[in-house]
């Protein structure tokens, strides 16, 4: 057994810190997976687990953990932006608009509550973050205010940071979940009366690309060709197989229309109308098209764009339907399906929609690639030039009217913007960014366990002293105020105002509050994926935002 004590007592040994993060994290993961009443805490069990191991003692070496820290930040903030990029600047239309307004009032409010209590009782700013970061349950927030704080070469120690975050955050998780209970309670709430109202109404705004099959009533167009149709319409549509002479045909652009045909159009939802009063009435699809018929004669297929030729040309220049005769009809990306323009570029990864007959789509399967063994293989060296350039970025100073000394996004900001940019626009430069959700899943959750590891070793050692002999429950106090005031204004302002139903706004505010958690209460509780899809709509602005506020706030107060 001496050896093992000499292990255990050697804190600058290799083994020594493997083993200690290993225990922290494989301890913590698993009290974070109980659920008491329904609510776990989730990952955060980490932070505490690290706590209770540093109290007790059980340190590492201050460099290791300070670069376990920073790199787990790094890697996390990196693949969270791959993972919203798309649906980040989905998130700015249509319904989505109204929802992310909302959220940036719960974000703004919560600002200006802290910035409130901080000149109330004269706590200074940066354990005021810390305290927001915890009432809010925003991870990344923590981290990149710490970057911050350590960038403005400042006297405070960014532990304080981490004590506040530690000390507020179950009530943060607790809080949003009794303002859910609350509410339903004060406004007398039948869930499944909320369902039948909106349900299906909501779904249908999610759902927006559509399939229409409108019957050709239009003099205007008889005789005239298909492309006609797109160059009369501003918007974006496909054509996708027209009814003629008792017989289903591929559509193209040189195809002429004439009376009676039936065209099958796929369409977002919004513009169904606008084509209706430019074609025809509409008619059922599987009364002329043979998806519901035994006999197929084209069938479509989603196949991956896994092939460079695929992903490096327009849809235009691969000419597609003239090569292979067949139609790419929808695009999947990062959870966005999208009609295309022969102006989209395709990138690696892709989801496509093809249809055609089924030795046509053999043969565009293999021009396309949908290989499977090319999904599965991990792009590393474009992964870590990207956080190369995100470190890059993070790094320029700039000078901000008012503060005294040049101020960086830092390693957190420039590789989460970074990583956000490359998901949304790489594929026009034949940038491969692809990370396989699996992937971006391990990489993004090895991340955020090196990083909470790392400050709950750092702030155990004052963390409990805090508590027993510090303004610890006070803070704690703080925090609970920080979680509820944003929220119960906003149910208020969303209720009335906004007219969102209980289940939206269940959704929105777990969102706002970037809460897996409360989600997963919301989701329990409603028996519903409504929850779920507003959640997935306000959750990639209010992370950027939320990260984007924890270092203002640092930057202009402290």
């Amino acid at each position: 057994m001496e050896w093992f004590l000499n292990l255990m007592t050697n804190h600058e040994s290799v083994a020594y810190t493997v083993i200690i993060y290993s225990i922290v994290i494989a301890v913590g993961v698993a009290l974070g997976k109980v659920r008491v009443f329904g609510v776990s805490f989730g990952i955060a069990c980490v932070l505490f687990a690290g706590i209770v191991a540093s109290h007790f003692g059980f340190t590492v070496n201050a460099h290791v953990q300070h670069f376990m820290k920073e790199f787990g930040l790094i890697l996390f903030v990196y693949t969270i932006g791959l993972q919203v990029g798309p649906g980040f600047f989905a998130s700015f239309q249509r319904e989505g608009i109204k929802l992310n307004a909302f959220a940036i009032l719960v974000v703004l409010t919560c600002m200006l509550t802290v910035i409130i209590i901080h000149y109330s009782t004269g706590i200074d700013m940066a354990t005021m973050v810390g305290i927001m970061s915890g009432a809010v349950t925003n991870t990344p927030g923590l981290g990149a205010a710490q970057a911050t704080l350590n960038d403005l070469s400042s006297n405070v120690s960014d532990s304080v940071l981490s004590t506040g975050y530690a000390v507020a955050y179950p009530f943060g998780v607790l809080g949003i979940i009794l303002v859910m209970l609350g509410m339903k309670a004060f406004l007398k709430i039948n869930i499944e009366a909320e369902k039948r109202l909106h349900g299906f109404k909501h779904r249908a705004e999610h759902s927006t690309i559509v399939r229409v099959a409108l019957k050709l009533e239009n003099p205007a167009l008889f005789g005239k060709k298909v492309s006609t149709i797109h160059q009369t319409l501003e918007f974006n549509f496909i054509c996708s197989r027209i009814f003629k002479n008792e017989e289903v045909i591929l559509a193209n652009d040189y195809i002429i229309l004439e009376k009676g045909d039936i065209i099958l159009f796929v369409v977002d939802k919004q513009y169904a109308e606008k084509l209706e009063t430019l074609i025809g009435e509409p008619v059922k699809i599987e009364q002329f098209f043979p998806e519901e018929r035994k006999e197929k004669k084209f069938i479509s297929r989603r196949i991956n764009v896994t092939q460079k030729e695929a992903y490096t040309k327009k849809l235009a220049e691969m000419n597609v339907y003239g090569r292979f005769g067949v139609t790419v009809t929808r695009v999947y990306r990062a959870g966005i399906e999208f009609i295309p323009s022969p102006d989209t570029k395709l990138q690696f990864g892709d989801t496509i929609t093809i249809v055609g007959d089924e030795e046509h789509i053999k043969i565009a399967s293999k021009e396309f690639g949908n290989s499977k063994k090319r999904l599965s293989t991990p792009h590393i060296a474009e992964l870590f030039l990207g956080i190369t350039l995100g470190v890059l970025v993070g790094s320029i100073p700039f000078h901000i009217p008012g503060v005294p000394v040049p101020v960086k996004l830092g390693l957190a900001g420039g590789p989460l913007i970074v990583a956000i940019l490359i998901s949304r626009y790489g594929g026009r430069f034949s940038v491969t960014h692809y990370v396989s959700q699996s992937a971006n899943l391990m990489i993004r959750e090895i991340g955020i366990v090196l990083f909470l590891a790392s400050v709950g070793l750092e702030a155990g050692q004052n963390f409990i002293n805090t508590l027993t002999e510090g303004d610890g429950f006070f803070w704690m106090g703080l925090g609970a105020i920080i979680t509820l005031v944003p929220l119960i204004i906003t149910v208020w302002i969303s209720r009335w105002r906004g007219k969102l139903n209980y289940l939206e706004t269940c959704g929105l505010l777990a969102g706002a509050s970037t809460d897996p958690p409360a989600l997963a209460f919301a989701n329990d509780i409603t028996s519903s994926d409504i929850p779920a899809l507003t959640y997935a709509s306000v959750y990639p602005l209010t992370t950027f935002l939320r990260i984007m506020v924890a270092q203002l706030l640092i930057v202009f107060f402290v």
